[in-house]
């Protein structure tokens, strides 16, 4: 089994960024059991909903430069690398950073339940947090790029170990409130990417150097993945950042606490097909004969112990929180298992879509999922409660993966 993973690039890579994944939700779990025992929810709360926004302000502004780098650094030259990469990476933390800071200065406006960022430290916490998300997916999407898969490891690995000691040390020095979760969040993901940019990447392309020369030249490729790559991405993407921002703005910070630890479970299992389509997308950028079936295969070997284990285990492993994070999540988790299929179909028949340059068909697709999910969310939230964004993320996979049957009927009868 092992032999045949180091094979079979599409397997091992998909696996390297699974294990990076669940390195990272694994350390990721005992950070925030360590933050649920140490700290008040009071503390967790707002801390969550920041983080949460933070993720939607990274999908959004990121400009889609994580697939463009994984559709044109194969093959390029070293100046030609450096200058995609570099260009890449200003251009998205950039937007990162314009469009976190407004959304800080807007949100409070909108509602009570974002009075977190009524002050300066938590429109900067806001900033550093999102760029910081914006510039680690970025360089995630390096690596899987050229198919690199152990640096991608490595560097999560190192980043989610960080962020545990860190808030150990901070809690057991007798710090407490959110900023301590936030500061033990952000700053060892600073650090990380700092290390990655001045280590890593040259080991990764020697003689790579990166720099704002040539930046201006780069503007209309980032265009192009403007309008093709990120307009998919934020339409795949939108519900998973989107779902606990709706929770906080519909039922306040505390519930998307229970929320927002149930939904971290469950990505365990949401993780594997985004990374086997991940890496079946670098596959054939690279030039690689891989067939839908194989990928299909590997997502359904990987997925199937985990969901058992959830479904019939998962109110034992929200207890480890506390009684109450498994009252209030255990329904939710096992909604969210029964997502999970769905869920892979449709990431799967993205990437395949994506391979082939039928962008507008993944678009179609994913803003079907999209639009069902988050107006259903909005509209079930106040009267069913967490469970409700569970259900209207298993409707909105549900529907997508119809739509796509229905698709490869007509095409077949065509």
């Amino acid at each position: 089994m092992l032999k045949t993973v180091a094979r079979d690039s599409l397997a091992r890579n998909s696996v390297l960024i699974m294990a990076s994944t669940a390195g990272s939700a694994g350390l990721g779990y005992l950070y925030w059991l360590l933050a649920a025992r140490e700290l008040a929810p009071a503390a967790i709360g707002p801390a969550t909903a920041l983080i949460s926004i933070s993720a939607v302000v990274s999908m959004v502004s990121n400009l889609g430069v994580g697939h463009m780098f994984i559709q044109r650094l194969p093959g390029t030259a070293v100046g030609e690398w450096s200058r995609i990469v570099s260009a890449g990476l200003f251009l998205g933390c950039g937007a990162t950073a314009l469009v976190s800071l407004v959304a800080g200065l807007a949100l409070p406006e909108l509602g009570s339940h974002f009075a977190f960022l009524g002050d300066s430290s938590g429109v900067a916490a806001l900033v550093v947090t999102a760029v910081a998300l914006t510039a680690s997916t970025l360089l995630d999407n390096v690596f899987v790029a050229h198919r690199a898969g152990h640096g991608m490891l490595l560097r999560n690995l190192a980043l989610a170990a960080g962020k545990l000691v860190t808030l150990a040390v901070l809690t057991w020095a007798g710090y407490g409130g959110a900023a301590v979760v936030l500061i033990a969040w952000t700053a060892p993901s600073v650090a990380v990417t700092a290390y990655t940019l001045v280590s890593s990447l040259p080991r990764l392309r020697p003689g790579a150097r990166l720099g704002v020369s040539g930046i201006g030249t780069e503007l209309r490729p980032v265009g192009g993945s403007l309008r093709g790559h990120h307009l998919i991405n934020l339409a795949q993407a939108g519900p998973t950042a989107l779902l606990p921002v709706l929770v906080t703005a519909r039922l306040g910070p505390e519930a998307n606490a229970h929320f927002y630890v149930a939904w971290m479970t469950a990505s365990m299992l949401f993780m594997v097909s985004p990374a086997v389509a991940s890496a079946f997308y670098a596959e054939r950028t690279n030039a690689a004969p891989t067939g839908l079936t194989r990928a299909a295969g590997v997502v359904l070997a990987v997925t199937g112990p985990p969901a058992l284990l959830l479904f019939f285990a998962g109110e034992r492993i929200l207890g480890l929180f506390s009684a109450d994070f498994a009252a209030e999540g255990g329904l939710l988790l096992k909604i969210l298992v029964l997502a999970a299929l769905p869920d892979a179909v449709t990431n799967l028949v993205v990437a395949h879509w994506r391979a082939l340059g039928q962008f507008r068909r993944c678009l179609r697709l994913n803003l079907l999922m999209a639009t069902t999910c988050l107006t259903l969310t909005w509209l079930w939230l106040p009267g069913t409660g967490i469970e409700a964004a569970g259900l209207a993320w298993l409707v909105g996979q549900s529907v997508g993966a119809v739509a796509v049957a229905v698709s490869s009927v007509r095409k077949r009868g065509a």
